[in-house]
Order: C-alpha cells, then structure tokens, then sequence
C-alpha cells in the first residue's frame, strides 16, 4: 500500500511534535533546581519522623560532648 507524500509529512510532522512535547516534560521533571528541592524535602520530611530525629540528637549531643571533655582535658 503505497500512502501519498503529505500523509507521510503529517505523520511524520505528529511524530515530531509528541517526540518534543516529551523532551520538554523530561527537561522539567529532571531539571537540578527541581531534583535538588525534592531531595530537600525528602530529607526534611525523614528527619521530622521521631525514630530518625532523636537517635541523630542523640548522636550529636554525644559528638558535642565528647569534643568538650577533650578540650577540657
């Protein structure tokens, strides 16, 4: 089946519109401003759960000690 030359241009023509269209939202899903905020507030969002936030507390209280009792020293 043989097709004419401007349905071939229309295809082709839709095809590189939609192959834009998802390079475009690539782009801005995968921009480093957006990554960057996202991990951001993931990072913030673990931290805020009480059995991550408290044991680093802990751990920083103890760093801080540990650090005061050498100096004193």
């Amino acid at each position: 089946m043989v097709r004419d030359q401007e349905a071939i241009k229309r295809d082709i023509e839709k095809h590189r519109d939609a192959l834009a269209s998802n390079i475009d939202q690539l782009s801005v899903r995968m921009s480093p401003k957006r990554l960057a905020d996202d991990a951001k507030t993931t990072a913030k969002n673990t931290f805020d759960e009480p059995k991550v936030k408290y044991p680093v507390i802990a751990v920083v209280v103890l760093i801080v000690l540990l650090l005061l009792r050498k100096l004193l020293r």
